[in-house]
C-alpha cells in the first residue's frame, strides 16, 4: 500500500499507529530513499528509483505501508495493491505544520507557500490515481481504520 499526500496530511503519524498494530511500514521521507534531483532547473524530491524497486521486489511481509509523496511515484503504482491519498483542509495542514516537532518541513514560510501551491497542482493528481482518500481531519484512529477496512474488503472481493 502506498500513502501518499501532502505535507502535513499525517502521513507520518498514520504509520506510527500502524506499526503499534504489527504491520510493517517503510517511511520514505527518511533514510536512503529519496534524493534531491534538479529538473529543470527547479530541484526536485524523488525516490531512489533502485532502491524502491528493490523494496517491493523483495518484500515478503504480507502487508507492507509505504509512505511519501515524490514525483517519481507513479511509476511504482502497478506494484502497489492501493494508493491511499490522505487529505486535510488547508488551514489543518497550516496547524499541524506549525506544531509539528518530528519534522522541520513547512515551518519556513517559503515551504508553507510551496505546500498550500502543491495543495492546487498536485493534489488533484494524486486523488485521480488513488483507489481511496481518506480525510485526515478526523482522529488518526479513524483513519486507520478507514484504511484497513478499505484494505480488508478489497482483499476479501477484489472486484
Amino acid at each position: 500500500m502506498l500513502l501518499t499526500g501532502m505535507s502535513g496530511t499525517g502521513k507520518s503519524t498514520v504509520l506510527g499507529k500502524l506499526v503499534g498494530l504489527g504491520y510493517k511500514t517503510i517511511d520514505t521521507d527518511y533514510g536512503d530513499w529519496h534524493e534531491w534531483v534538479s529538473t529543470s532547473g527547479e530541484p526536485d524530491w524523488v525516490w531512489r528509483e533502485d532502491r524502491i524497486r528493490r523494496l517491493l521486489s523483495n518484500e515478503d511481509a504480507e502487508l507492507l505501508f509505504v509512505s511519501g509523496t515524490v514525483s517519481n511515484q507513479g511509476k511504482f503504482y502497478p506494484q502497489f495493491d492501493h494508493i491511499i491519498m490522505l487529505s486535510a483542509p488547508a488551514h489543518v495542514i497550516i496547524e499541524r505544520l506549525a506544531a509539528r516537532t518530528n519534522n522541520p518541513y513547512g515551518k519556513n514560510p517559503d515551504e508553507l507557500i510551496r505546500i498550500l501551491g502543491h495543495l492546487e497542482t498536485v493534489a488533484p493528481m494524486l486523488r485521480r490515481t488513488a483507489s481511496l482518500e481518506v480525510d485526515t481531519s478526523v482522529p488518526v484512529d479513524q483513519v486507520v481504520e478507514i484504511i484497513l477496512d478499505h484494505v480488508r474488503s478489497t482483499a476479501t472481493n477484489p472486484h
